[in-house]
């Protein structure tokens, strides 16, 4: 199993909205970035560990974990004219953004991003780079089972 930083805006999905429906798989809408899109489209698996990231907030950070539901699904905002992720040239016959689902996991304490620099051997995730903007990110093996000993 693979682990990855999937970042939301709370006010769209939060970790509470999926803590307040355990059994939901949410569709991940919205990423419009294609090396994002690649990551869900060709690398995650279902039971993928996820952290969730809340992001363009005032307080940006880890708030829980989630795990991959559902893989090779396609995001239906892409043909929904009224969303602000509408796609004109995708097709349903040509979908090009595609998704998965995510199911809660866990609550956790908050980490923010200063706190995560402070952990040895995480101050060399993604999330935490200068510049890094891309909403999913991999995660290695060593920062997750780091972060995994730290949110047990």
């Amino acid at each position: 199993m693979a682990c990855w930083l999937m970042k939301s805006e709370p006010d769209e999905l939060s970790i509470a909205d999926l803590a307040a429906a355990p059994a939901t798989a949410f569709v991940w809408t919205g990423v419009r970035n294609y090396q994002a899109r690649n990551f869900m489209r060709d690398a995650m698996a279902v039971g993928d560990t996820v952290l969730f990231w809340h992001s363009s907030c005032e307080k940006p950070g880890l708030y829980g974990l989630a795990e991959v539901a559902a893989t090779g699904l396609v995001d239906p905002t892409q043909f929904d004219p009224a969303s602000p992720y509408f796609d004109p040239k995708a097709t349903h016959a040509a979908p090009r953004w595609q998704t998965v689902s995510v199911r809660f996991a866990k609550q956790t304490a908050y980490l923010s991003p200063a706190a995560l620099r402070a952990i040895p051997g995480l101050e060399g995730m993604t999330v935490l780079k200068r510049g890094n903007r891309l909403s999913i990110t991999p995660v290695t093996d060593e920062e997750c089972r780091i972060l995994m000993e730290i949110l047990a």
